[in-house]
Protein backbone atom coordinates (compact mmCIF):
# COMPACT_ATOMS: atom_id res chain seq x y z
CA UNK A 1 0.00 0.00 0.00
CA UNK A 2 1.44 3.39 -1.00
CA UNK A 3 1.72 6.27 1.43
CA UNK A 4 -0.50 9.39 1.10
CA UNK A 5 2.54 11.54 0.18
CA UNK A 6 3.56 9.14 -2.58
CA UNK A 7 -0.02 9.01 -3.87
CA UNK A 8 -0.08 12.80 -3.96
CA UNK A 9 3.18 12.93 -5.90
CA UNK A 10 1.90 10.36 -8.41
CA UNK A 11 -1.35 12.27 -8.87
CA UNK A 12 0.52 15.55 -9.31
CA UNK A 13 2.85 13.96 -11.86
CA UNK A 14 -0.06 12.51 -13.83
CA UNK A 15 -1.81 15.90 -13.86
CA UNK A 16 1.37 17.57 -15.11
CA UNK A 17 1.70 14.95 -17.84
CA UNK A 18 -1.92 15.52 -18.87
CA UNK A 19 -1.42 19.30 -18.98
CA UNK A 20 1.84 19.03 -20.95
CA UNK A 21 0.28 16.53 -23.36
CA UNK A 22 -2.59 18.95 -24.03
CA UNK A 23 -0.21 21.82 -24.81
CA UNK A 24 2.02 19.60 -26.96
CA UNK A 25 -0.99 18.36 -28.94
CA UNK A 26 -2.01 21.98 -29.62
CA UNK A 27 1.53 22.95 -30.62
CA UNK A 28 1.88 19.86 -32.84
CA UNK A 29 -1.38 20.51 -34.70
CA UNK A 30 -0.79 24.23 -35.17
CA UNK A 31 2.87 23.69 -36.07
CA UNK A 32 2.09 21.03 -38.66
CA UNK A 33 -0.67 23.08 -40.28
CA UNK A 34 1.55 26.17 -40.48
CA UNK A 35 4.49 24.11 -41.77
CA UNK A 36 2.36 22.76 -44.62
CA UNK A 37 0.46 25.97 -45.30
CA UNK A 38 2.99 28.75 -44.79
CA UNK A 39 4.06 28.54 -48.45
CA UNK A 40 0.62 29.79 -49.54
CA UNK A 41 0.46 32.76 -47.17
CA UNK A 42 0.90 35.89 -49.27
CA UNK A 43 -1.17 38.90 -50.31
CA UNK A 44 -2.33 37.26 -53.52
CA UNK A 45 -3.68 34.28 -51.57
CA UNK A 46 -5.50 36.59 -49.14
CA UNK A 47 -6.90 39.11 -51.62
CA UNK A 48 -7.57 37.08 -54.77
CA UNK A 49 -10.69 35.09 -55.66
CA UNK A 50 -10.60 31.29 -56.04
CA UNK A 51 -10.01 29.98 -59.55
CA UNK A 52 -10.65 26.55 -61.07
CA UNK A 53 -12.97 25.53 -58.19
CA UNK A 54 -10.38 26.53 -55.60
CA UNK A 55 -7.34 24.79 -57.12
CA UNK A 56 -5.72 28.17 -57.76
CA UNK A 57 -6.21 31.79 -56.76
CA UNK A 58 -7.00 33.06 -53.29
CA UNK A 59 -9.59 32.89 -50.53
CA UNK A 60 -10.81 36.48 -50.20
CA UNK A 61 -14.55 35.70 -50.72
CA UNK A 62 -14.37 32.93 -48.12
CA UNK A 63 -12.76 35.27 -45.57
CA UNK A 64 -15.55 37.82 -46.15
CA UNK A 65 -18.16 35.05 -46.01
CA UNK A 66 -16.71 33.79 -42.72
CA UNK A 67 -16.80 37.27 -41.16
CA UNK A 68 -20.39 37.79 -42.36
CA UNK A 69 -21.36 34.40 -40.99
CA UNK A 70 -19.80 34.94 -37.55
CA UNK A 71 -21.27 38.43 -37.08
CA UNK A 72 -24.81 37.40 -38.11
CA UNK A 73 -24.68 34.20 -36.05
CA UNK A 74 -23.60 36.06 -32.91
CA UNK A 75 -26.14 38.83 -33.53
CA UNK A 76 -28.88 36.18 -33.53
CA UNK A 77 -27.64 33.78 -30.86
CA UNK A 78 -26.16 36.11 -28.20
CA UNK A 79 -29.33 38.07 -27.26
CA UNK A 80 -31.41 34.87 -27.23
CA UNK A 81 -28.86 32.86 -25.25
CA UNK A 82 -28.11 35.55 -22.67
CA UNK A 83 -31.81 36.44 -22.41
CA UNK A 84 -32.75 32.81 -21.75
CA UNK A 85 -30.01 32.56 -19.12
CA UNK A 86 -31.26 35.71 -17.38
CA UNK A 87 -34.81 34.38 -17.39
CA UNK A 88 -33.76 31.02 -15.95
CA UNK A 89 -31.48 32.48 -13.29
CA UNK A 90 -33.19 35.72 -12.30
CA UNK A 91 -36.91 35.41 -12.98
CA UNK A 92 -37.78 31.79 -12.23
CA UNK A 93 -37.42 29.27 -9.46
CA UNK A 94 -36.55 25.61 -9.80
CA UNK A 95 -39.72 23.92 -11.00
CA UNK A 96 -40.93 21.52 -13.67
CA UNK A 97 -40.85 24.18 -16.40
CA UNK A 98 -37.26 25.30 -15.74
CA UNK A 99 -36.12 21.68 -15.45
CA UNK A 100 -37.79 20.98 -18.80
CA UNK A 101 -36.05 23.99 -20.37
CA UNK A 102 -32.66 22.92 -19.01
CA UNK A 103 -33.23 19.34 -20.19
CA UNK A 104 -34.13 20.66 -23.63
CA UNK A 105 -30.99 22.79 -23.70
CA UNK A 106 -28.76 19.87 -22.74
CA UNK A 107 -30.49 17.58 -25.25
CA UNK A 108 -30.03 20.22 -27.97
CA UNK A 109 -26.29 20.27 -27.25
CA UNK A 110 -26.08 16.55 -27.97
CA UNK A 111 -27.77 16.66 -31.36
CA UNK A 112 -25.30 15.87 -34.20
CA UNK A 113 -24.47 18.84 -36.38
CA UNK A 114 -25.61 17.11 -39.56
CA UNK A 115 -29.11 16.90 -38.03
CA UNK A 116 -29.01 20.67 -37.48
CA UNK A 117 -27.98 20.98 -41.12
CA UNK A 118 -30.88 18.85 -42.31
CA UNK A 119 -33.32 20.87 -40.20
CA UNK A 120 -31.77 24.15 -41.37
CA UNK A 121 -32.05 23.09 -45.01
CA UNK A 122 -35.69 21.98 -44.71
CA UNK A 123 -36.85 24.91 -42.54
CA UNK A 124 -34.63 27.94 -43.20
CA UNK A 125 -33.43 27.26 -46.76
CA UNK A 126 -36.61 25.75 -48.23
CA UNK A 127 -39.68 26.66 -46.13
CA UNK A 128 -38.55 30.21 -45.28
CA UNK A 129 -36.82 30.87 -48.61
CA UNK A 130 -38.80 34.10 -49.30
CA UNK A 131 -37.40 35.55 -46.06
CA UNK A 132 -33.93 33.97 -45.86
CA UNK A 133 -33.02 33.82 -49.55
CA UNK A 134 -32.75 30.02 -49.58
CA UNK A 135 -29.10 28.94 -49.46
CA UNK A 136 -27.69 32.05 -47.86
CA UNK A 137 -25.60 33.47 -45.03
CA UNK A 138 -28.82 34.12 -43.09
CA UNK A 139 -29.97 30.48 -43.39
CA UNK A 140 -26.53 29.24 -42.33
CA UNK A 141 -26.36 31.69 -39.43
CA UNK A 142 -29.83 30.76 -38.16
CA UNK A 143 -28.82 27.10 -38.25
CA UNK A 144 -25.52 27.80 -36.49
CA UNK A 145 -27.29 29.96 -33.91
CA UNK A 146 -29.46 27.00 -32.89
CA UNK A 147 -26.29 24.92 -32.55
CA UNK A 148 -24.45 27.31 -30.23
CA UNK A 149 -27.47 28.33 -28.13
CA UNK A 150 -26.97 25.52 -25.55
CA UNK A 151 -23.37 26.64 -24.99
CA UNK A 152 -24.36 30.29 -24.64
CA UNK A 153 -27.26 29.56 -22.30
CA UNK A 154 -25.35 27.22 -19.99
CA UNK A 155 -22.20 29.35 -19.74
CA UNK A 156 -24.20 32.55 -19.27
CA UNK A 157 -26.35 30.94 -16.59
CA UNK A 158 -23.28 29.68 -14.74
CA UNK A 159 -21.72 33.15 -15.01
CA UNK A 160 -24.85 34.75 -13.53
CA UNK A 161 -24.82 32.24 -10.67
CA UNK A 162 -21.32 33.35 -9.67
CA UNK A 163 -22.52 36.90 -8.95
CA UNK A 164 -22.88 37.15 -5.14
CA UNK A 165 -26.43 37.38 -3.83
CA UNK A 166 -25.38 40.40 -1.75
CA UNK A 167 -24.99 42.40 -4.99
CA UNK A 168 -28.65 41.85 -5.80
CA UNK A 169 -29.82 42.56 -2.26
CA UNK A 170 -27.71 45.71 -2.02
CA UNK A 171 -29.01 47.07 -5.32
CA UNK A 172 -32.64 46.33 -4.47
CA UNK A 173 -32.19 47.81 -0.99
CA UNK A 174 -31.03 51.06 -2.57
CA UNK A 175 -34.29 51.31 -4.49
CA UNK A 176 -33.26 49.92 -7.86
CA UNK A 177 -35.78 47.89 -9.82
CA UNK A 178 -35.22 44.27 -10.78
CA UNK A 179 -34.32 45.23 -14.35
CA UNK A 180 -31.95 47.99 -13.20
CA UNK A 181 -30.26 45.50 -10.87
CA UNK A 182 -29.82 43.02 -13.72
CA UNK A 183 -28.53 45.48 -16.31
CA UNK A 184 -26.34 47.66 -14.08
CA UNK A 185 -25.09 45.25 -11.43
CA UNK A 186 -25.46 41.58 -12.36
CA UNK A 187 -24.67 41.60 -16.08
CA UNK A 188 -21.46 43.69 -15.78
CA UNK A 189 -20.23 41.32 -13.07
CA UNK A 190 -21.01 38.28 -15.21
CA UNK A 191 -19.55 39.63 -18.46
CA UNK A 192 -16.28 37.62 -18.31
CA UNK A 193 -18.18 34.33 -18.10
CA UNK A 194 -20.60 35.39 -20.83
CA UNK A 195 -17.71 36.36 -23.12
CA UNK A 196 -16.20 32.93 -22.52
CA UNK A 197 -19.45 31.36 -23.70
CA UNK A 198 -19.49 33.60 -26.78
CA UNK A 199 -15.91 32.58 -27.61
CA UNK A 200 -16.81 28.91 -27.29
CA UNK A 201 -19.82 29.52 -29.53
CA UNK A 202 -17.70 31.27 -32.14
CA UNK A 203 -15.24 28.40 -32.03
CA UNK A 204 -17.94 25.86 -32.74
CA UNK A 205 -19.66 27.95 -35.42
CA UNK A 206 -16.49 28.87 -37.33
CA UNK A 207 -15.27 25.28 -37.33
CA UNK A 208 -18.56 23.75 -38.43
CA UNK A 209 -18.80 22.23 -41.89
CA UNK A 210 -21.48 19.55 -42.15
CA UNK A 211 -24.45 21.74 -41.23
CA UNK A 212 -23.25 24.63 -43.41
CA UNK A 213 -22.89 22.45 -46.49
CA UNK A 214 -26.69 22.12 -46.45
CA UNK A 215 -27.60 25.72 -45.65
CA UNK A 216 -24.91 28.20 -46.71
CA UNK A 217 -24.74 27.36 -50.40
CA UNK A 218 -20.97 27.03 -50.81
CA UNK A 219 -20.70 29.81 -53.43
CA UNK A 220 -17.21 31.03 -54.36
CA UNK A 221 -18.51 34.51 -55.24
CA UNK A 222 -17.99 37.47 -52.94
CA UNK A 223 -21.13 37.87 -50.76
CA UNK A 224 -22.51 41.40 -50.50
CA UNK A 225 -25.59 40.84 -48.34
CA UNK A 226 -26.70 38.26 -45.78
CA UNK A 227 -29.12 36.89 -48.38
CA UNK A 228 -26.29 35.77 -50.66
CA UNK A 229 -24.88 32.24 -50.60
CA UNK A 230 -21.33 32.01 -49.30
CA UNK A 231 -18.57 29.66 -48.27
CA UNK A 232 -16.77 29.80 -44.93
CA UNK A 233 -13.10 28.95 -44.49
CA UNK A 234 -13.88 25.57 -42.92
CA UNK A 235 -16.21 24.69 -45.82
CA UNK A 236 -13.60 25.83 -48.36
CA UNK A 237 -10.95 23.76 -46.60
CA UNK A 238 -13.10 20.62 -46.77
CA UNK A 239 -14.23 21.13 -50.36
CA UNK A 240 -10.80 21.90 -51.86
CA UNK A 241 -9.22 19.00 -49.93
CA UNK A 242 -11.83 16.27 -50.44
CA UNK A 243 -13.53 17.22 -53.72
CA UNK A 244 -10.81 19.10 -55.61
CA UNK A 245 -7.74 17.46 -54.10
CA UNK A 246 -5.82 20.75 -53.73
CA UNK A 247 -4.18 20.02 -50.37
CA UNK A 248 -1.76 22.95 -50.65
CA UNK A 249 -4.76 25.31 -50.84
CA UNK A 250 -6.43 23.42 -47.98
CA UNK A 251 -3.41 23.80 -45.68
CA UNK A 252 -3.12 27.50 -46.57
CA UNK A 253 -6.80 27.95 -45.74
CA UNK A 254 -6.37 26.01 -42.48
CA UNK A 255 -3.48 28.28 -41.47
CA UNK A 256 -5.63 31.38 -42.02
CA UNK A 257 -8.53 29.77 -40.15
CA UNK A 258 -6.31 29.02 -37.14
CA UNK A 259 -4.91 32.56 -37.20
CA UNK A 260 -8.44 34.01 -37.15
CA UNK A 261 -9.51 31.73 -34.26
CA UNK A 262 -6.39 32.59 -32.26
CA UNK A 263 -6.93 36.29 -33.03
CA UNK A 264 -10.53 36.12 -31.78
CA UNK A 265 -9.44 34.32 -28.60
CA UNK A 266 -6.58 36.71 -27.84
CA UNK A 267 -8.75 39.77 -28.54
CA UNK A 268 -11.61 38.49 -26.40
CA UNK A 269 -9.22 37.61 -23.56
CA UNK A 270 -7.62 41.06 -23.76
CA UNK A 271 -11.02 42.78 -23.71
CA UNK A 272 -12.16 40.58 -20.83
CA UNK A 273 -9.06 41.37 -18.77
CA UNK A 274 -9.48 45.10 -19.42
CA UNK A 275 -13.12 44.85 -18.39
CA UNK A 276 -12.25 42.99 -15.20
CA UNK A 277 -9.53 45.52 -14.39
CA UNK A 278 -11.99 48.37 -14.96
CA UNK A 279 -14.52 46.75 -12.64
CA UNK A 280 -11.86 46.21 -9.99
Amino acid sequence: MISPKLAEKIAKTLLWVAAIFTVLALILIIGYVFYKGVGKLNLEFLLDSPKRMGRKGGIFPTIVGTIYFIVVTLAIATPIGVGAAIYLNEYTRDNAVTRLIRFGTEALAGVPSIVFGLFGYAFFAVLLKPFTGGWSILSGSLTAATMILPTLIRTSEEALKTVPRSYREGSLALGATKWQTITRVILPSAIPGIITGVILGVGRAIGETAALLLTLGGSLRLPTTIFDPARTLSMHLYLVAMEVGAFDMAFGTAAILIMIILGINFTATWLMNRFIAKLS
